[in-house]
């Protein structure tokens, strides 16, 4: 597997291998691409009950409300709440991705996904972020920032993810 670099992410797409809805190549980096934070996110209940996690029924909606923002959305501290990226991305069989924090954010203890960072090859939606503040105070964050960088890489053969999450647009 190879990452694919600045010159080579515009080629995919140019070639339309990768899509990216909307696509702005300014967010290209050297070897990924910014994708940037939506209007929507899922903000966990403050239950007393234990959430269990013994069946593959267990559904976060279940525990959580729909949210959606016009301005600026803050996040308690060692708060856990879920977003959603502006841009849907497609990707062929042949292509995966990973999803990672942005530097600046992580100075003040965001992290943009806590475990689920791999984005599986022929995926078609828009990315689910698992938001964590892990700092002291409250961070606010607004749609439209640049909340993440995604990563691509070639894969060897070829694999199409089926999924619960395949088609997902909200979080």
């Amino acid at each position: 597997m190879a990452i694919l670099t600045h010159d080579e992410l515009l080629s995919r797409i140019d070639s339309g291998t990768i899509r990216i809805e909307p696509f702005d190549a300014k967010r290209v980096g050297p070897a990924s691409i910014d994708f940037t934070l939506g209007r929507q996110f899922r903000k966990f209940k403050h239950l007393d009950q234990t959430i269990e996690l013994s069946s593959d029924t267990f559904n976060p909606d279940d525990y959580s409300d729909l949210v959606t923002i016009h301005d600026r959305f803050v996040i308690g501290r060692h708060e856990t709440v879920l977003g959603v990226t502006v841009e849907k991305l497609t990707l062929p069989p042949t292509i995966c991705g990973w999803i990672q924090g942005r530097s600046r954010f992580a100075r003040v203890g965001l992290m943009v996904h806590i475990t689920s960072s791999f984005i599986q090859p022929g995926v078609s939606n828009h990315q689910v972020l698992e938001i964590y503040n892990a700092g002291p105070v409250p961070i606010a964050v607004y749609p439209g920032i640049a909340i993440c960088q995604i990563v691509f890489e070639d894969t060897i053969g070829s694999a199409l993810y089926q999924g619960k999450y395949k088609n997902q647009s909200t979080p």
